[in-house]
């Protein structure tokens, strides 16, 4: 080469020597930071994807938590429960044994009640003290609310769960499409012929014999047969000079049956009807006139009024305006990735029903206490109430060990492959980041040196010149 001006030699080593420092440059920045995409320029579409991965494991790891501390409530919540069905079980062996009153004295039952009034305070205590980071739990605030509930078509309305729109409600339709049924026999004859009668009545509740004198009227036959009616579950009414002899509650699983053990009379067995209910559309499970619905959005027992169980096309409607404990255990804030579950009130006020009479009731002063003598309705009341607890911690233990549970280790599953792959496209690999690095510094050292020949090429010129 001839020429000084312009040195092409040099030109072409600081390009390579360019790409070659910026190649060694950028597996420094990959080794040290142990990432391959450090900015957009590395990979843009592997950028977009990592990100979207990396998104998606953050909303993961959230709902993992979430699912965790929704686990820790229901503990809690589970806990207290077993503390309350505890009292219970106590409050039930003191009622029991003051029932024995032929053996206590007076002053025994009286003990046993003072003891029955700490147990129902200490369940009061128990119900508005439990709670979770300042959220009451046994309180009934976390109870669904509901607006336009017709009292005189639907006694009581359970709402275990329901997934409400944001700052929306549920509109509940209740529609009967067939009647419920009391099991029922009738007896046309105006009384007892002329020879004395012994009957069997029997029911839900238990049998029992019944013997009439000659000639006795239906009228006796049905005051019999009401006074028994707690012991067999069936009774009796006029209808003009006929008896009929019915079940007290409604559904397929209510009979009354009736054989005639001595003399004559009409022998029978009769079973009543469940009542035929659809919820929301939806054909809904029914025992007597509790219906209940369990679909993913509603979780719901309602107890139906006889007079409008016994109708048929017949329709109401009412709405769940709120409440219940919402928990986010997806991955993203959408309808899909939340539960809701509600859970009542245990307050002695609120355990029991109103048929059978409140627990609040079997304290002193109630009508129901262990002085007053009526045991076996406090029995009655007990054993709601223990149903009623056991039921819930029953729902609640179920939403913690096949929703929580298997939220979590579905999302642990997801979780690993999604960070598998997210891993893949952004992590850098150091066996290939090493070796890269090491042909990039020997490059670098090499168009290094012979840029520096490339430069002191021009000088060979000067020869030219000492000729």
């Amino acid at each position: 080469m001839s020429r000084i001006n312009t040195n092409i030699s040099s030109l072409q080593a600081i390009h390579r020597l360019s790409k070659n420092q910026s190649d060694l440059s950028m597996r420094l920045q990959r080794l040290s930071s142990g990432l391959k995409i450090n900015t957009g320029k590395d990979a843009p579409a592997g950028l977009i994807a990592s990100e979207t991965l990396r998104s998606e494991i953050n909303g993961i790891n959230q709902a993992i938590d979430n699912s965790s501390r929704a686990g820790n409530v229901i503990n809690t919540a589970e806990g207290a429960l077993g503390e309350v069905s505890a009292l219970l079980l106590e409050v039930q062996t003191l009622t029991n044994q003051a029932a024995n009153s032929g053996a206590l004295s007076p002053e025994e039952i009286s003990a046993n009640q003072l003891q029955v009034d700490a147990i129902l305070n200490s369940v009061n205590r128990i119900a508005n003290t439990t709670q979770f980071n300042g959220v009451k739990l046994l309180n009934g605030s976390l109870d669904y609310t509901t607006s336009g509930l017709d009292a005189t078509k639907i006694d009581t309305a359970q709402i275990n769960a329901a997934k409400l729109p944001d700052n929306g409600t549920v509109n509940i339709a209740v529609q009967v499409t067939g009647s419920a049924q009391l099991g029922s026999i009738g007896y046309s004859a105006s009384g007892i012929g002329g020879t004395p009668t012994t009957i069997e009545v029997a029911g839900n509740l238990g049998t029992e014999q019944l013997s009439f004198a000659a000639s006795a009227h239906n009228s006796a036959i049905m005051v019999a047969v009401n006074q028994l009616k707690n012991s067999t579950g069936v009774s009796a009414a006029m209808s003009g000079a006929a008896l009929k002899l019915t079940s007290t509650a409604y559904g397929s699983s209510q009979f009354v049956s009736v054989k005639t053990i001595t003399g004559t009379f009409a022998n029978g067995k009769d079973f009543g009807a469940d009542a035929q209910v659809n919820v929301n559309g939806s054909s809904a499970e029914v025992s007597g006139l509790v219906a209940s619905v369990r679909t993913g959005d509603l979780d719901l027992s309602l107890t139906l009024d006889s007079a409008f169980g016994t109708q048929t096309a017949t329709t109401t409607t009412f709405n769940i305006t709120g409440g219940g404990a919402k928990f986010q255990l997806g991955s993203e804030v959408n309808r899909q990735g939340q539960v809701q579950i509600g859970i009542g009130a245990v307050a002695t006020t609120k355990l029991g029903d109103q048929v059978s009479g409140f627990l609040s009731s079997i304290g002193s002063g109630g009508g129901n206490s262990l002085v007053s003598g009526n045991s076996i309705q406090a029995q009655k009341i007990l054993s709601t109430a223990i149903r009623q607890v056991a039921t819930l911690r029953g729902r609640l233990g179920a939403f913690q060990k096949d929703i929580l549970e298997t939220n979590v280790n579905s999302l642990s599953v997801a979780l690993e492959n999604v960070t598998a792959s997210e891993s893949a496209i952004r992590d850098a690999d150091f066996a290939s980041e090493t070796a890269a690095m090491t042909r990039a510094q020997i490059l670098v050292q090499a168009t290094t040196s012979v840029l520096a020949q490339a430069n002191a090429s021009p000088q060979n010129v000067l020869s030219l010149l000492g000729r």
